[in-house]
C-alpha cells in the first residue's frame, strides 16, 4: 500500500498522488508491491537497496548516514496472538527531497500519524516527526508489557489451580516474546542514543534540522526506551524464576504420585500372594478347616493394615 501526505498551511493532513510528492511531503509505503516500489524508486530516487532493507523481518536496527540519505532502521512491537508477541522493522528514509517510511505490515505506531492526530506533527518538521515515532514505539513497549502483566496474572492464577501443559507452553511464548522485546528495545536504544550524539552533525542537520525542543524530545523517547528495557528485563527475570518454580512443583507433584501409586501396589500385593499361597495345591493351614477362607482374610486384612500403618508412619502417604 502506497499513501504520500503532507501538512497543509491548515495543519490538516492531506493526501497527495506519487507524482506531487515532494520535500515537504511524507511517503509511506505499508507492505509494498514491487510496481509500488517502482514508482517511489522512480519518483524519489531512492534506491532499491534502501527500500529493501526494511522489508526483511530480521532486520536490526541501525543508522546509516551518508551524504545524499540517511536510513534509520527500528523494531516496533506488535501483537501476534493473544499470548505471542514479535517485533518487525520499520524503515525511515530521508533526504533532500524525499521522506520515506517503509514496513511490512500495518501497525499502530504509523497508524498514529493520521486526520485524528494532524495537529500533534507536521511532515515538514521532520525531526519531531522521527522523535515522535520513537516516542510512541516506546510508549507502545510499556502499553504491551502492562498487557503482558494481566495475562501472566492470570495464567499463574490458572496454574494454581491446575497443572496444565497449556498455561505453561502459553508462559513459553510469553518468555519468548520477552527475548524479542529486550533485543529490539536495546537495539533501538543504540539508534536514539547515536541519533543524539550526532545531532550537531552537518550532514545530519542537511537532512533533519534538530532544534531544542526536538532534543527534548529526542531525550525523553530515550528515557521512555530505557524504561521499557528495564520493564521488559524485570519481568522476564520474573517469568523465568517463575516457571522454574512451576517446573520443581509439577515434579515433585509427581514425585508425591509415583509414591502415592507405589505404596498402594505394595499394600494390595500382600492380599495376592497370601491368596496365591493358599490357592497352591499342596497342603496349607485351615485347609479342612470350615471357616478357613475367613482366616485367611483376616490374617491378609491384618498384614495389609500393618503394612499401611508402616508405610504411613514413614510418610510414605
Amino acid at each position: 500500500m502506497l499513501n504520500v501526505y503532507r501538512t497543509s498551511s491548515n495543519s490538516e493532513l492531506e493526501e497527495l498522488n506519487i507524482t506531487q510528492a515532494d520535500n515537504r511531503s511524507w511517503i509511506k509505503l505499508i507492505k509494498p508491491t514491487e510496481e509500488e516500489l517502482e514508482q517511489v524508486n522512480k519518483v524519489t530516487g531512492c534506491p532499491s537497496d534502501l527500500l529493501a532493507s526494511a522489508l526483511d523481518e530480521n532486520e536490526h536496527s541501525r543508522l546509516e548516514l551518508e551524504d545524499d540519505f540517511m536510513l534509520i532502521i527500528i523494531n516496533i512491537p506488535f501483537i501476534v496472538s493473544k499470548n505471542k508477541f514479535d517485533t518487525i522493522p520499520v524503515g525511515i528514509i530521508f533526504s533532500n527531497t524525499f521522506f520515506i517510511t517503509i514496513c511490512l505490515k500495518e501497525n499502530k505506531i504509523l497508524d498514529y500519524f493520521d486526520i485524528k492526530n494532524c495537529k500533534k506533527f507536521s511532515t515538514e518538521k521532520r525531526a519531531h516527526f522521527l522523535f515522535t515515532l520513537f516516542l510512541k514505539n516506546a510508549e507502545y513497549y510499556l502499553r504491551y508489557m502492562r498487557y503482558i502483566n494481566n495475562i501472566t496474572d492470570e495464567l499463574e492464577f490458572s496454574l494454581r489451580k491446575s497443572m496444565k501443559n497449556k498455561s505453561l507452553f502459553e508462559l513459553f511464548e510469553i518468555e519468548r516474546s520477552l527475548v524479542y522485546f529486550i533485543t529490539a528495545l536495546k537495539d533501538n536504544n543504540v539508534v536514539t542514543e547515536k541519533l543524539l550524539r550526532l545531532r550537531k552533525n552537518r550532514n545530519l542537520q542537511e537532512l533533519i534540522t534538530i532544534n531544542e525542543d526536538d532534543e527534548e524530545l529526542l531525550e525523553d523517547s530515550i528515557i521512555e526506551n530505557k524504561q521499557a528495557i528495564e520493564m521488559v528485563e524485570m519481568h522476564s527475570n520474573i517469568l523465568g524464576g517463575m516457571m522454574d518454580a512451576f517446573a520443581s512443583i509439577i515434579s515433585n507433584n509427581l514425585n508425591i504420585v509415583m509414591k502415592f501409586l507405589t505404596s498402594i501396589t505394595i499394600i494390595l500385593a500382600i492380599p495376592t500372594m497370601i491368596a496365591s499361597f493358599w490357592g497352591m495345591n499342596v497342603d496349607v493351614p485351615f485347609k479342612n478347616h470350615p471357616g478357613g477362607f475367613i482366616y485367611v482374610v483376616i490374617i491378609a486384612f491384618v498384614i495389609s493394615f500393618l503394612s499401611f500403618w508402616g508405610l504411613f508412619k514413614k510418610n510414605l502417604f
